[in-house]
């Protein structure tokens, strides 16, 4: 791939992540190409890539657009991710070295710090969270596991579900990061595999219930436009 063809992809995967360009958003070439600096050649790349990677949906004319998954689409990427994350928390424990383990503490401090304020900083959270998980993924040494949770964990349903969490909800979260922590101290596998599928599926009920009030909002506001 062109470094033109790299920079559109991150361009319009940083876009689609980050719910700039949100679910169902029309994707022109010669719009993303404008915004990304690059001519069209390298956006219709990029969209071929994100497509693969389920971020970009393509019609039968051949319009883009962004994903628009439905509810057991999203349900199924959830426990993917919770076999797969249960399965790395399980390898990471049973790796635990006390430098990880500090590592990770802080994390989850900076998440506390996030969230403790008068107005949680969803943005600081987001990061905290990628961090804490992506330094198991660092300590449970598989590649594998690495490459096949990489196009999970960034789906951009991880950031709206976090946008519509509630104080007690984002609370809920780093208490459960902190069973996680008590399990890596004691190199617990099966512990920190338990906790870590309970935190994913928890989650999904927490994008579910923001799903269907968001779904109602949006059929409100259609029958008003009518």
């Amino acid at each position: 791939m062109s470094r033109a063809s790299d920079r559109a992809y991150e361009g319009i995967r940083g876009m689609i992540i980050s719910g700039e360009l949100p679910a169902g958003a029309p994707l022109g070439e010669e719009a993303l190409a404008d915004s990304c600096g690059v001519s069209r050649t390298p956006v219709r790349e990029a969209l071929r890539r994100l497509e693969a990677e389920m971020l970009v949906r393509r019609t039968e004319s051949q319009r883009s657009f962004v994903a628009d998954w439905s509810l057991d689409e999203i349900e199924d990427v959830f426990e993917l991710r919770a076999m797969l994350e249960g399965h790395a928390a399980r390898r990471a424990a049973e790796r635990m070295d006390q430098a990880t383990l500090g590592k990770l503490r802080e994390s989850n401090e900076r998440i506390g710090t996030a969230i403790s304020g008068q107005e949680p900083d969803i943005d600081a959270f987001l990061e905290g969270n990628r961090i804490f998980h992506s330094l198991i993924l660092d300590i449970a040494s598989s590649p594998r596991l690495t490459s096949l949770l990489g196009s999970l964990i960034e789906q951009p349903v991880v950031w709206r579900t976090a946008h519509h969490y509630g104080r007690e909800e984002l609370r809920r979260s780093h208490r459960e990061h902190d069973e996680l922590l008590a399990a890596f101290a004691r190199r617990d596998g099966g512990w920190a595999d338990s906790i870590m599928t309970g935190h994913i599926r928890r989650a999904f009920h927490a994008y579910a219930d923001a799903h269907r009030g968001l779904s109602s909002i949006d059929r409100t506001r259609q029958r008003a436009k009518a």
